[in-house]
């Protein structure tokens, strides 16, 4: 015997009810696994117990030079790294997939220069090459300084606008924290699921778990096309504008 719609939904409804009154409070709780402990930092900034610290003014061991792998040149000076920009863009030594990233960069207060020729760095996510391939998250002074909006600090270059402008004065320090989720790719190379960045800057919200379209392009369209790659270095760009090099400190990242 077939009973009506309306009936069948009211014996469905009846035991929905019955299921909820004999639920208890204990049928949704999950005990395991627990969690691992992570002591964070003293003070709002300072890398957590499970962060692999990647400058704190104890020297470049975890940086390389791009171009040859050799030690990286850039200057250091108490807690403070400068861009070296005759030696290039530097990379860590370790490769990273996902992670969260805390970051924090300065442009003097005596810069000069105008757009993208004005304190202008970058961090790739993800190193892919030699020069600058790789997905950029772009470092440049854009308080007051006018330029294409997907390039100003914050974008991610030439993609994603920056959903506001929270970068303070040439001369006091910049911060950036990064989600960062790595593209994944099928056997055959292509793509399976797109890379993604969440970015806070100076604590503001500027990119919201962005979908990026490929690998920053300079010109043209980015692909993920023939890009296929696995774990990948971080690295900080020397750009080869003439305006004076900036610096960084406070650098470590979170494997996810």
């Amino acid at each position: 015997m077939k009973y009506p719609l309306i009936l069948t939904a009211l014996l469905a409804g009846s035991c929905f009810m019955a299921n909820a009154q004999n639920a208890k409070p204990e049928d949704t709780e999950i005990w395991e696994p627990i969690p691992k402990v992570v002591t964070p930092g003293k003070n709002l900034g300072d890398a957590p117990s499970d962060a692999i610290v990647l400058f704190n003014g104890k020297g470049l061991d975890e940086w390389v030079s791009v171009e040859d792998k050799t030690p990286a040149k850039w200057l250091v000076k108490g807690d403070v790294l400068t861009v070296n920009k005759s030696t290039g863009n530097i990379e860590t030594k370790k490769t990273f997939t996902n992670y969260q990233l805390h970051i924090e960069w300065k442009v003097p207060a005596s810069i000069t220069g105008s757009g993208q020729a004005r304190g202008n760095s970058g961090v790739f996510l993800a190193s892919i090459g030699k020069g600058d391939d790789g997905y950029e998250l772009q470092v440049l002074d854009s308080y007051e300084n006018k330029t294409y909006v997907n390039g100003m600090a914050g974008s991610l270059y030439k993609q994603a606008i920056p959903l506001a402008n929270p970068g303070r004065k040439p001369g006091e320090w910049n911060i950036y924290d990064v989600i960062w989720t790595a593209p994944v790719y099928n056997e055959d190379g292509t793509l399976k699921s797109a890379a993604r960045a969440t970015v806070f800057f100076n604590g503001v919200l500027v990119e919201n778990n962005f979908e990026l379209l490929g690998p920053t392009q300079y010109i043209g369209k980015p692909s993920y096309e023939g890009k296929k790659h696995g774990p990948s270095p971080i690295k900080l760009q020397a750009h080869g504008d003439k305006s004076e090099p900036l610096s960084f400190r406070n650098i470590w990242v979170r494997e996810l």
